[in-house]
């Protein structure tokens, strides 16, 4: 009997080892796919979207956004209302131009991007390989505009410009599976770390002549909220033109694009039509310091109704370590590298015609810039506060947006 418990057990060593090492090649091919960093520039005018190497500067692939673009006219074509709303965001905000793409986050499995189409009032996840459209999701109202996606890929916001709301999609279905309140014009958004909570601004009505202080009312209603993701509860709704004029500086209480410091202390704010951007103690609910950045004599003698959509400045990032702060200087046509904790300038960098926004790679060398009117992206140093590279990309970039993309679905195009 041992000696059949022996013969046995080699017997059942033999069969593991087989299964094993059948096993193995199966395990070896089951790797994770190779991603390469990508930054994905986002071109408002021609609805494409241009994938670049964040470290050679070189484009990957160029993607078209609007694949669908005659299909989606003929609907709007065929509705008096949408008709309408279309024609007015190309005239009023597109300057002349229909405004096919507005942002475009990257999947965290690396194969497909999620574009939010202000034009067509949608957002889109078109697969990066094949440049086609996986799932479409319609917002409510007749504009689409800024997104943010979470640390886990799974759920992705897109403000609903003319609902006053914003819309939460769950990236895996395609569907919009919540919605929080905004103000007028819901416009940028962006999860915390722990993604546990969300920070979001309204912008109002930023395409009307009546840019006067005592004007203001007639922009509509703007706020500075702080939002909780589970629940979809608006936790804080703050009137940041209270809290200028409670700092002793009234001013337009609309929130352009922020930073957040890595501790979520403090964010950094631009305002309309303010030439820099204001420190808002997120503890302590106040405005603690203004950065006022240099206005070039041509700039300061235009009147407010010459400011593109209200933006004095419109981009701001932070880089990864919270110890800088890189500003689009809209008007003024620079880019200007900040110390954040003396909010001392440390350098002004021509960029080109109306830079309008700002990005960070995520090691923290470099700060890109869209320079909309030039059609490029500037790459400025963080460190050296210069300027580095010019990117040539499609027309009229606006948002920018890092992550990673399949290498694979990359090599085409």
């Amino acid at each position: 009997m041992v000696v059949g418990k022996r013969r046995l057990l080699s017997i059942a060593a033999v069969a593991a080892a087989a299964a094993s090492a059948a096993l193995a090649p199966a395990a070896a091919t089951a790797k994770p796919a190779k991603l390469r960093d990508v930054l994905v520039v986002s071109n408002n005018w021609a609805g494409t979207a241009d994938l670049v190497d964040p470290h050679t500067f070189k484009r990957f692939k160029r993607l078209n956004v609007v694949p669908d673009r005659e299909r989606r006219v003929a609907e709007i074509s065929a509705d008096p209302t949408r008709k309408a709303f279309y024609d007015g965001i190309r005239t009023l905000i597109g300057e002349g131009h229909d405004q096919y793409v507005d942002d475009g986050f990257p999947s965290r499995d690396g194969r497909l991007v999620y574009f939010s189409r202000p034009s067509f009032a949608d957002v889109v996840a078109i697969d990066v390989r094949t440049g086609k459209i996986r799932w479409r999701v319609p917002v409510e109202g007749y504009r689409a505009d800024h997104m943010a996606l979470s640390d886990d890929g799974r759920r992705l916001l897109v403000s609903a410009s003319t609902a006053s709301k914003v819309h939460v999609i769950d990236t895996r279905r395609g569907r919009i599976v919540g919605s929080f309140p905004s103000g007028d014009a819901p416009h940028e958004s962006n999860f915390s770390r722990d993604g546990s909570k969300i920070f979001h601004a309204s912008i109002g009505t930023v395409y009307t002549d009546t840019d006067a202080p005592e004007e203001d009312a007639t922009k509509g209603r703007r706020v500075f909220e702080i939002v909780d993701t589970k629940t979809l509860r608006v936790l804080e709704s703050v009137d940041m033109g209270q809290k200028m004029a409670e700092f002793g500086r009234p001013w337009n209480g609309a929130v352009r694009p922020m930073a957040i410091t890595p501790d979520e202390r403090y964010a950094y704010l631009q305002l309309s039509f303010l030439h820099g951007f204001v420190e808002y103690d997120l503890a302590e609910r106040r405005i603690t310091r203004i950065a006022d950045l240099p206005v070039p004599p041509e700039v300061a003698a235009l009147p407010r109704q010459a400011y593109l959509l209200d933006s004095a400045h419109h981009g701001l990032a932070m880089n990864p370590a919270g110890t800088k702060l890189c500003a689009a200087g809209t008007m003024s046509d620079y880019a200007a590298i900040v110390d954040r904790a003396s909010l001392q300038v440390q350098a002004t960098i021509p960029v080109g015609d109306t830079p309008y926004w700002a990005q960070a790679s995520e090691d923290g060398r470099y700060c890109f810039v869209s320079v909309a009117g030039d059609d490029r992206v500037a790459v400025i140093s963080f460190d050296d506060a210069a300027l580095v590279r010019r990117i040539k990309v499609g027309d009229h970039p606006q948002r920018m947006r890092v992550g990673a993309l399949r290498a694979s679905a990359l090599r085409r195009g």
